[in-house]
């Protein structure tokens, strides 16, 4: 929420691509006078307040795909260009209370299996917040979040994080929720599945502490670096 505020506060990261879920239309988008204006903006959402916004702060360019299927509304297939590479960004905000059977880690599901011949494009980045964790799998639901990591790894596509940090699904080291802002509330929720191309290329993944975000939002950044 309020990415205006906080953009400063990503920016010191030095990022290239940030995705921000929750965030406001760029209408209402103003930044302060020491803010870097970001180069490319894609944003999508049926709340004017909260919705799914993509940001350059490179040579980057964003085109949605003709693919695109509204039904995930905050589910965005994008092709992305101008840097030292082309690839497909998939960017997630997993939510739609509307679609009750599916919520959540479901809405991935059903976007992963729509989009599924994007899958078979050599590089392909799928990243944001899926709102869930394998120890949620014994929930009433349709899906699961093993089943959506099952699915991406049949396709050849990894967490980064749990490949980075030699990890297993469910039993991560850090934390990219903090419910309420409190610590004694942690979950991982936030997630970056790439192809090889990226996959074997991980320079760095980092998560950001508590201590120096719970101020601003009840989310940790996840960053990731290639070497492309």
């Amino acid at each position: 929420m309020a990415f205006r505020k906080k953009a400063g506060l990503i920016l010191s990261q030095q990022p290239d691509i940030v995705i921000i879920p929750e965030c406001e239309h760029p209408d209402k988008l103003k930044f302060n006078d020491e803010t870097l204006l970001p180069t490319d903006i894609f944003w999508e959402g049926a709340n004017t307040n909260k919705g799914l916004g993509v940001f350059s702060y490179s040579n980057y360019r964003f085109k949605l795909l003709d693919t695109y299927n509204p039904s995930f509304k905050t589910i965005l297939p994008l092709l992305v260009t101008g840097g030292k590479v082309d690839f497909i960004l998939i960017a997630v905000w997993a939510n739609n209370p509307q679609d009750r059977s599916y919520q959540y880690i479901g809405q991935v599901w059903k976007a992963i299996n729509f989009y599924k011949d994007l899958l078979k494009d050599k590089k392909v980045i799928i990243a944001g917040d899926f709102n869930s964790n394998t120890i949620w799998d014994n929930l009433p639901r349709k899906v699961n979040h093993s089943s959506v990591v099952k699915l991406l790894e049949a396709n050849n596509i990894h967490s980064v994080y749990h490949k980075f940090f030699n990890a297993q699904q469910g039993k991560e080291e850090h934390n990219t929720l903090f419910m309420y802002r409190h610590k004694d509330k942690p979950y991982h929720i936030d997630y970056c599945f790439t192809s090889p191309d990226f996959s074997n290329n991980i320079v760095e993944v980092k998560i950001g502490r508590y201590e120096e975000w719970a101020e601003h939002s009840d989310h940790t950044p996840l960053s990731v670096t290639f070497d492309l």
